[in-house]
């Protein structure tokens, strides 16, 4: 603790009196100073114990006296120090009604007392709270190091929260709660989510303190990491401000901490590799060879059903039809699309939706394989499991975004994903499940949808790809020739040839349809196939034109 007046009161060597403010001398003393100017506040800072002789003060004049005292508690002097014997031989009294009627406590300091004397008190009372606390610190700093060998993030929680007195959380890249010490605060922890998200937007190393919810406590949030971007950060709650002994175990728990994410941060690259190359034997049709590499780590993932996730940004997926565009015209390879950015960049969707699927796998315990590839992030997921569903729910929430930011401004960030999910697959059906992975996202990139998975595809019809453009210039210009012969009103052979394909080439249900002799119908097809320079007979050539009219049913 540091020096108060009632420890220097209470000084043997001292021999200080109180004569006003007996109540308040619990005040902690930051510095003794001797001042005589007759105004010294502009040279306070406040904690100090004023030490005077009253030599250049009128300590007689009542009225003087209380303007004197009444500036001194106000710019925080927390006490007066009088020295008797030297200009007076005794406090004056209205300097004593002064202090008493404002309740600033008044010390009698005798003459064989020198103020160097309480200078040196207060002086050593606080280097030797300083020492203790120093020690203290270094003494936390040892039981944190242990603990965090010994039990790992959770021991060093539960050590430093009985070291500051309160309670101490751990969150993870995506702002959720890891651990809590003691178990009781998981629910307060839970509630700072917000401001620990709102930190992560912060480069690291950043702090900031909030109060609780209904202020049940001052909470310290600050981030772990020594990258630009937070892995994690710590929130530690308590009663009051923090003291030196629990800044210093609040200190090296943020240097264990970060010591820690920085170490999983190599190991979680190291997996990475590991997982790239299961990968590759997976999609190379070895999963024997796959298994082995796997082991501990993935091998889990590999015994049951698992789906593929294949993701890319939006400015990705222009650059990757750019490139496929100039391979088709000019026969080369497709150039290596540029200004895709590395996943975990800060603002970049594929580092989002990395950090999520990997939050929510170590949440629930299980493995789960996040391997950058180039402009992507191929994801291999339990089916069923946390991280399937955080992609999934990443993913919706982009797409509400997206409705709103639409709505709002008429246009959506180039930077946003698009993303295809397979159906659940084995080992041995790696490979194929890719490819399903890449057809969805492909569907995905030209419906404008963020997310679609492969089962979608085929539950549901082919009718709704009719709608892209490329479909719909392609049957334009199939049954451009026929509508410019009906405008000149010769005929009806649009809605003919619908009719004849509805029912599958029977000439009388169809003539029925249109309320024409079969004759008629038969007239009419002749001309749709003179004019189109196809014959009707051709199944591939039925199913074109059926398309077509599909494609185009809309504009008629």
């Amino acid at each position: 603790m540091p020096p108060t007046l009632a420890s220097l009161v209470h000084h043997s060597a001292l021999k200080l009196t109180v004569r006003a403010g007996e109540d308040r001398l619990d005040v902690p003393v930051r510095w003794a100073h001797v001042s005589e100017l007759a105004d010294p506040v502009p040279y306070m800072e406040g904690g100090e114990l004023l030490l005077i002789t009253a030599l250049k003060l009128d300590a007689e004049d009542p009225e003087a006296m209380r303007r004197y005292v009444k500036r001194l508690a106000g710019a925080g002097v927390v006490g007066l120090g009088f020295a008797v014997g030297v200009n007076y031989e005794e406090i004056p009294a209205p300097l004593v009604e002064a202090c008493a009627e404002e309740g600033l406590p008044l010390l009698e300091v005798p003459r064989r007392t020198p103020f160097l004397a309480i200078s040196k008190a207060v002086s050593a009372a606080i280097a030797a709270d300083q020492y203790r606390a120093v020690t203290a610190g270094f003494a936390a700093q040892r039981e944190l190091t242990k603990q965090a060998l010994n039990a790992g993030p959770e021991g060093l929680l539960g050590a430093l929260a009985a070291q500051v007195d309160g309670w101490a959380a751990l969150y993870d890249a995506s702002g959720a709660v890891v651990a809590t010490a003691p178990e009781w605060a998981g629910r307060r922890a839970a509630r700072l989510t917000a401001d620990v998200e709102r930190l992560r937007e912060r480069p690291a190393p950043a702090s900031s303190v909030v109060g609780g919810p209904d202020h049940e406590d001052r909470v310290e949030l600050h981030s772990l990491g020594t990258g630009r971007r937070p892995r994690a950060a710590l929130a530690v709650g308590t009663a009051a401000a923090l003291g030196t002994a629990e800044r210093y175990a609040v200190h090296s728990a943020i240097a264990l901490l970060t010591l820690t994410t920085e170490r999983s941060r190599s190991l979680h690259a190291a997996e990475q590799r590991i997982g790239a190359a299961v990968l590759r034997m997976l999609l190379a049709g070895e999963p024997d060879h796959a298994r082995a590499v796997a082991g501990d780590l993935y091998g889990g993932l590999l015994d049951a059903p698992f789906r593929l996730i294949v993701a890319e940004s939006a400015s990705a997926s222009a650059a990757r039809a750019h490139a496929d565009a100039h391979a088709r015209v000019t026969g080369t390879k497709p150039p290596s699309a540029t200004g895709a950015t590395a996943p975990g960049a800060s603002g970049d969707p594929l580092g989002g939706l990395a950090e999520s699927v990997e939050a929510a796998a170590a949440r629930a315990g299980e493995a789960v394989l996040v391997v950058p590839e180039g402009a992507r992030l191929v994801v291999l997921a339990a089916d069923g499991g946390a991280a399937v569903a955080a992609c999934t729910e990443y993913a919706a929430a982009l797409e509400a975004a997206r409705a709103v930011e639409t709505r709002d401004q008429g246009a959506a960030e180039e930077d946003e994903l698009v993303v295809g999910l397979s159906a659940p697959a084995g080992p041995i059906a790696a490979s194929a499940a890719y490819k399903q992975a890449e057809q969805a996202l492909s569907v995905a990139r030209r419906r404008g949808r963020v997310c679609v998975e492969h089962e979608q595809l085929a539950a549901g019809s082919v009718l709704p790809l009719l709608a892209d453009d490329a479909v719909k210039a392609f049957a334009d210009g199939l049954l451009r020739a026929l509508h410019e012969h009906d405008a000149t009103g010769r005929g009806d052979l649009v809605a003919s040839l619908r009719a004849w394909l509805s029912r599958h080439g029977q000439w009388d249900a169809a003539a029925a349809d249109l309320g024409v002799h079969r004759h008629t119908l038969r007239y009419r097809m002749r001309r749709v196939e003179e004019i189109l320079g196809r014959s009707l007979d051709d199944p591939d050539v039925r199913m074109e034109l059926w398309l077509a009219l599909k494609a185009t049913a809309g504009e008629q």
